[in-house]
């Protein structure tokens, strides 16, 4: 057993290799995992919760325990809620509210998750007289009117994110995603998935655009959440073109994430500051926060959720590209991947299908697809051709994969609403952009009506 398996001091790199590693299962228990966030806000004037007060954050969590959630408490506050099935709610800095589900074996279930989570939320929400909207940018409230959660680890991002971009503070504060969580039987499927995934997720933000507004008006992109990250923080964020060389695997990721400066160190139940300091350094008993002390796995653990790139390695792969969005988007984001990256003749396929492309190509999809979606031209084409091609692997190999539910129906059927944005052209943003146009008058105020929840 590693030195990051049992929590001894890790003062080698190989242990961080072997942590990583460990990840690694059978394809017969791989599992997938869902995670969304929403806003949520108050129904007599649409701004959003405050943690204190009534309606409140606190109180919120706090009544979502009578379904069987257990608290989790900083310094006496409420933060995050947890089953022992391993699913979670937990809060993003602004007091945006993430459902965290379990590793589930099918679709169906992790529908069925989201199914129950929203009842109970909506059963709060209507008691509380307070809803949840799901787009991927706050359409109204500038960031200065945005709450902050107290969880010290925000505080430190807080004052470390305008030192490295522009954008960082919206993010924390204004944004909302949808993500899935994949895994791997051995280094080298772990790479054929990541460098699958990484290439494609630009498609899949396309697919998913549903951010077109700030401050009430239209803001020049269909994702700008996506946006936002590419202004966010150099050191942690972006496309990483080393997945695509020659010899990438655990210690090539390993290394990329001992040069993403640190943000903390957990010790003793309170956060210590060690924004821009090194996990080198900290394995050689030379960190400045910390001075003497070298790291545990908690603290490798801790670490790499500290990095941003729009696939993330831990113990398994996120895909990280979507906006938050509606219940069939949120059910249709698992299916893309699980169809993609889990049954062999589909990823190879996918594979085919991205192989060539240059470090120019994918900068380029990255930079443009926020702005334009589906309609980015790519070679010959544009974006909307490849989510076509793309679709079609990912339902192949859901039909392949043959999970049915109690209707004998496979998981194929949670991409329908994907086919119908693929094939008309038109992205969910787009889709908004025409009712502020239309019958919203210019207003984004009925977004919050006809877009929660």
């Amino acid at each position: 057993m590693s030195q990051a398996h049992n929590g001894e001091p890790v003062t080698e790199k190989r242990a961080l290799i072997e942590y990583i590693e460990a990840g690694c299962k059978p394809p017969e228990a791989w599992r997938i995992g869902t995670e969304h966030e929403k806003f949520a806000y108050r129904l007599d004037d649409l701004r959003p919760l405050e943690y204190e007060g009534e309606p409140g954050v606190r109180a919120l969590l706090e009544g979502l325990t009578r379904f069987g959630w257990e608290p989790v408490l900083e310094k006496g506050n409420p933060i995050a809620l947890t089953k022992p099935d391993g699913s979670a709610i937990t809060l993003e800095p602004a007091g945006q509210i993430e459902l965290a589900g379990a590793p589930l074996p099918t679709i169906h279930e992790t529908c069925k998750e989201f199914t129950d989570h929203l009842i109970q939320a909506k059963t709060l929400a209507e008691e509380m007289q307070i809803g949840f909207l799901c787009l991927g940018y706050h359409p109204k409230w500038p960031r200065a009117d945005m709450p902050w959660m107290p969880k010290a680890r925000y505080a430190i991002m807080r004052r470390h994110m305008p030192k490295r971009g522009n954008l960082g503070l919206e993010m924390m504060q204004s944004t909302c995603t949808v993500q899935v969580n994949m895994d791997f039987d051995s280094e080298a499927t772990m790479v054929r998935m990541f460098r699958v995934s990484l290439a494609l997720q630009p498609v899949a933000t396309a697919l998913w655009a549903n951010s077109p507004f700030k401050e009430g008006k239209p803001n020049g992109f269909l994702s700008y959440r996506s946006h936002i990250w590419t202004d966010t923080d150099p050191d942690r964020c972006g496309v990483l073109p080393f997945v695509f060389e020659d010899g990438f695997g655990f210690e090539r990721y390993v290394d990329y994430m001992l040069d993403v400066p640190m943000y903390f160190v957990y010790r003793g139940g309170e956060y210590i500051d060690a924004a821009g300091q090194s996990f080198r350094d900290f394995m050689a008993g030379r960190l400045p926060a910390l001075p003497g002390e070298v790291p545990t796995s908690a603290d490798w653990t801790d670490h790499l959720t500290t990095a941003f790139p729009e696939v993330r390695l831990k113990r398994f792969l996120e895909m990280r590209g979507t906006d938050g969005g509606p219940w069939a988007r949120l059910c249709a984001l698992p299916g893309f991947w699980g169809g993609l990256l889990y049954d062999p003749v589909a990823l190879d396929a996918a594979w085919d299908m991205v192989k060539d492309w240059t470090p120019e190509e994918h900068d380029h999809l990255r930079r443009e697809v926020p702005r334009t979606a589906l309609k980015t031209p790519f070679r010959d084409a544009t974006v909307r051709e490849l989510a076509l091609r793309a679709l079609d692997i990912a339902g192949a190999g859901l039909g392949r994969r043959a999970r049915l539910d109690s209707t004998g129906q496979d998981e194929s059927s949670y991409l329908n609403p994907l086919r119908q944005i693929a094939e008309s052209g038109i992205t969910p943003a787009e889709e908004l952009l025409t009712q502020f146009e239309g019958p919203w008058k210019g207003s984004v105020d009925p977004a919050f009506r006809e877009h929660a929840y």
